[in-house]
């Protein structure tokens, strides 16, 4: 089976361009070069906490949070960077470095070049978050903004890299870069014993494969689990096609592992290392989300949630009782996207439920299904009638109400109280109680 499938002219020129990620040559990252990447960068890197976590009374686990978005600029990503930057020369150094990235890896470059000394160049879509391109500017980066997705980008980016003689530095297959990455790894293995499983957020595969190396060398009975959403499941497909392949990108909550294709350098290092890779849905990464605020107090991308979302989806569950150390990755949430994230988790949740009922149109008719809903403690969010449409008689009207419970067994009772009193009414998309996490109520982890 071929080690990369051609997807077409274009594709394999973009490749030829970058020098340090060669798909016919790809490098495989060693244990030496991780150790090398920590001791480089430890003068301007956090060693972020890694701390028992309040969500293993929910789960039957022992979970410890890896919080690396902790970093000064919210993601993992300043690892790598550093250490590539640092392994430059003074000539490359005095030229400059130039990036393609939609936020982190941006972010990461243009913070450390300017606390280096090194002039950064980064391209942005014009997709790329405002908030990210300001923060660029702010660490006296070259914001360039041009491409409308991340393909154009990069091209811009490599034009730009040919005619300045910059550095082009890849986000997740540099082998500085995934070296750079796999130092989170030897901080964990310090921090917490006993690991049973490490859970790495996985895209382009650059995180997967530092820590699969530093993690299999120092303990390999440790396993090395790689999460992705479903919605940009690239590692997926290069598992079933045996190499890096092109996959559609879709829109995702986890949108910092929207990479369409693995890269050459962390699939040759990564592939025969992984225990298990495991692809969730978007409901359970706003789930997971919504979890991490409530129990942590943790604000973290979609991209960092998606271990916890392996686990509420229950993919994990060979994991009970065991010990497993989640790295959240990124904090870099844009306020917007949070408030849609947290709907969706109380939605996936059965804490947020709409439902259409039919009552009389006749004075009290609405009054009296709000009295009846509020008896029970739910709270209406939102609430819209509608009569034109209503096929029954002119004396009904649908209402559609948007209603906050509790939790699933509040939604029950709401839906058992509206089913003996009214004869039309449905739910719109009710949760399935299989889906649902249930508390574990025993103290066998109480302390890690």
């Amino acid at each position: 089976m071929p080690l990369f499938h051609r997807r077409d002219l274009h594709e394999t020129e973009e490749r030829s361009d970058d020098p340090f990620c060669n798909p016919e040559n790809p490098v495989k990252i060693t244990f030496e070069e991780i150790t090398s990447a920590a001791y480089k960068i430890r003068s301007g890197i956090k060693n972020t906490p890694c701390e028992f976590s309040h969500i293993s009374q929910l789960t039957g686990m022992s979970i410890f949070l890896k919080k690396d978005f902790l970093q000064h600029t919210g993601s993992f990503k300043e690892r790598g960077a550093r250490y590539a930057l640092l392994k430059l020369s003074d000539e490359e150094k005095s030229r400059g470095v130039i990036a393609a990235s939609l936020g982190n890896h941006a972010q990461a470059v243009c913070y450390h070049g300017h606390q280096l000394g090194i002039p950064v160049t980064v391209v942005m879509p014009l997709i790329a978050p405002i908030m990210k391109i300001q923060k660029c500017r702010e660490y006296h980066a070259n914001v360039i903004i041009e491409g409308k997705d991340m393909a154009e980008a990069k091209q811009v980016a490599f034009k730009i890299s040919k005619e300045r003689g910059l550095i082009y530095i890849n986000g997740y297959d540099h082998p500085h870069i995934i070296a750079g990455q796999g130092t989170i790894a030897l901080e964990i293995l310090e921090q917490v014993p006993d690991i049973d499983a490490i859970v790495v957020p996985t895209g382009g595969g650059g995180l997967l494969a530092g820590v699969s190396v530093a993690v299999k060398m120092l303990n390999p009975s440790v396993k090395v689990i790689g999460v992705e959403s479903e919605r940009c499941a690239s590692y997926s497909q290069a598992m079933a096609n045996g190499g890096p392949t092109f996959t559609p990108i879709e829109g995702t909550l986890a949108d910092g592992l929207a990479v369409p294709e693995v890269g050459y350098n962390a699939w040759e290092t990564s592939r025969n290392l992984l225990d298990k890779l495991v692809v969730v849905k978007e409901e359970y990464i706003a789930l997971a989300i919504l979890r991490f605020i409530e129990n942590e107090k943790c604000v973290v991308e979609g991209a960092g949630a998606c271990g916890l979302a392996a686990i509420l989806s229950g993919q994990l569950e060979e994991f009970r009782g065991k010990r497993l150390v989640l790295i959240l990755s990124g904090g870099n949430i844009d306020t917007t996207i949070l408030g849609r994230c947290l709907e969706r988790g109380l939605a996936a949740d059965g804490r947020l439920v709409k439902c259409r009922v039919t009552v009389s149109d006749r004075p009290g008719g609405i009054c009296e299904l709000c009295k009846m809903v509020s008896s029970i403690g739910v709270s209406i969010k939102d609430i819209v009638h509608e009569r034109a449409w209503v096929a029954s008689d002119v004396f009904s009207v649908e209402v559609i109400v948007v209603c906050e419970t509790r939790d699933y067994t509040h939604s029950v009772q709401l839906r058992e109280l509206l089913q003996s009193k009214y004869k039309k009414f449905e739910f719109e998309n009710f949760p399935n109680e299989q889906s649902l996490v249930a508390p574990f109520t025993q103290d066998l982890f109480s302390m890690p």
